[in-house]
């Protein structure tokens, strides 16, 4: 496993997800890439807990990061309940509905994932820029 992938993701969703705290998981069936491999393909689990350390399955995400050409996009989609929104984020943000997939409005609590998305995605393909 990419410790340092883990790291930096569950670093990013702490600040941006505050209070919460993460732990990362890969699926079982998800590739774990190193951080600047031209390709970063993975899909990963993150377990959420409250300050004081209880579990908050309800906030869990799951987190898929992925190329297409030369870009990194994410998705991000709350594992307890697949009718939430998921959050696609490329160049900018897209939410779309988790039953039917088509366009809809960000949620009340879509703002801290846009963060998480953005940060997420300066921050891994700037790993990739400088393996390059």
């Amino acid at each position: 496993m990419n410790a340092d992938l883990f790291q930096l993701v569950a670093a990013s969703a702490d600040l941006c997800r505050k209070p919460f705290r993460h732990a990362i998981l890969a699926r079982d069936d998800s590739p774990t890439p190193l951080l600047g491999q031209d390709e970063l393909d993975c899909c990963l689990t993150l377990l959420v807990r409250d300050a004081s350390g209880e579990r908050c399955p309800e906030a869990d995400l799951e987190v898929e990061i992925y190329q297409s050409g030369h870009d990194l996009h994410l998705t991000l989609a709350w594992i307890a309940d697949e009718g939430r929104p998921i959050l696609w984020q490329g160049s900018h943000p897209v939410w779309m509905d988790g039953q039917s997939g088509l366009r809809c409005e960000r949620p009340d609590e879509g703002a801290p994932l846009e963060s998480l998305a953005r940060r997420l995605r300066a921050l891994l393909a700037g790993s990739q820029d400088r393996a390059s």
